[in-house]
C-alpha cells in the first residue's frame, strides 16, 4: 500500500473513530485529555466511548454542539445484569447526555440457547433510545466463537433495531477479528437495513485499520463507510493515525483497548 493510501486509511479511520477510554481507573483527568485528543487539527473523532458517570463531565468539555458524540456503555462489560437495572442505566446515561449507547447482550445466556433475554434487552434498551440517539450492541464475539452464533446473533440484534453491531467489549480474551467482522457485514448486507459495525477491542494499528475499512468496501461497497456506518473502537489507534497524518512521530502501542 502506497504512503498515499496509507494517509487515506488514516483520514478515514480518524473520522470513523470512537475514541475510548473504558479503563477500571479511568479518572476525570484522563476524561479531560480524551476530549481534547478528540480534537485533532486534523478534524475530530466520531465520539468518545467512556463509563456513564462520566457523561456530565463530558457533556460540560465538549458543549452541547460538538460534532463529537458521547457514547457510553450499559450491561458493561459482563452482559449479565438484569433487564431493569440496564434500563435504568440507559435512561440515567440519556439522561446525563449521552448520544449513543454501547449495550453488551447477555451473551452467555445467548451461548448456552437462552436467546430470548437477548431478545427483549435489546428491544428494551433500543426503545429507551430514541432517534437520534445510537444503539450500539454488543455481541462478545470472540467468546461465542461459533460462526452460525455470531451470525444468530447478529440477525437478532439488526431485527431488535440496532444502529450497529459491535464486536467486544475489548474486556476478553479474542476480542475484534476480521471473521467476525465478516459475519457481521454480511448479515448487515442481508437485512437491507441501514446499521453499521463497529471493530472493537485489539484494533490497534493502520494496518488493522485497513483491513476493516477493505473489508467493509468489499461487501457493502465502496463509500458505504462513513461515520454513519462504521466505526472503531480504539484507544491507541489514534496516535498511529495522526503519525501518518504528520502531526507526532509513531510510538510502541501498548494500549489494551
Amino acid at each position: 500500500m502506497t504512503s498515499t493510501d496509507m494517509k487515506t486509511v488514516a483520514a478515514r479511520a480518524l473520522a470513523s473513530l470512537d475514541l475510548t477510554d473504558l479503563n477500571d481507573d479511568c479518572t476525570p483527568e484522563a476524561i479531560e485529555k480524551l476530549c481534547a485528543d478528540a480534537n485533532t487539527k486534523f478534524g475530530p473523532t466520531a465520539a468518545i466511548c467512556i463509563w456513564p458517570r462520566f457523561i456530565r463531565q463530558a457533556r460540560s468539555l465538549l458543549g452541547p454542539s460538538s460534532p463529537i458524540k458521547i457514547a457510553t456503555v450499559v450491561n458493561f462489560p459482563s452482559g449479565e445484569l438484569p433487564l431493569q437495572t440496564v434500563v435504568g442505566e440507559t435512561e440515567q446515561a440519556v439522561a446525563d447526555g449521552a448520544d449513543e449507547i454501547d449495550l453488551v447482550i447477555p451473551y452467555k445466556e445467548f451461548m448456552i440457547g437462552q436467546k430470548a433475554s437477548a431478545r427483549l434487552m435489546i428491544a428494551a434498551i433500543r426503545e429507551r433510545c430514541k432517534p437520534p440517539l445510537k444503539l450500539k450492541t454488543i455481541l462478545e464475539t470472540g467468546e461465542m466463537d461459533d460462526d452460525p452464533l455470531i451470525r444468530e446473533a447478529s440477525a437478532i440484534a439488526l431485527k431488535e433495531g440496532a444502529d450497529f453491531l459491535k464486536s467486544s467489549t475489548g474486556k476478553v480474551r479474542v476480542n475484534a477479528t476480521p471473521e467476525a467482522a465478516r459475519i457481521m457485514l454480511e448479515e448487515i448486507k442481508a437485512s437491507g437495513r441501514k446499521a453499521g459495525i463497529k471493530p472493537a477491542g485489539g484494533v490497534r494499528t493502520l494496518a488493522d485499520a485497513a483491513l476493516y475499512l477493505g473489508m467493509a468496501d468489499e461487501i457493502m461497497g465502496a463509500g458505504w463507510a462513513t461515520p454513519q456506518t462504521f466505526r472503531f473502537g480504539a484507544s491507541g489507534l489514534l496516535g498511529e493515525i495522526l503519525a501518518e497524518l504528520g502531526d507526532t512521530p509513531a510510538v510502541p502501542n501498548t494500549a489494551t483497548y
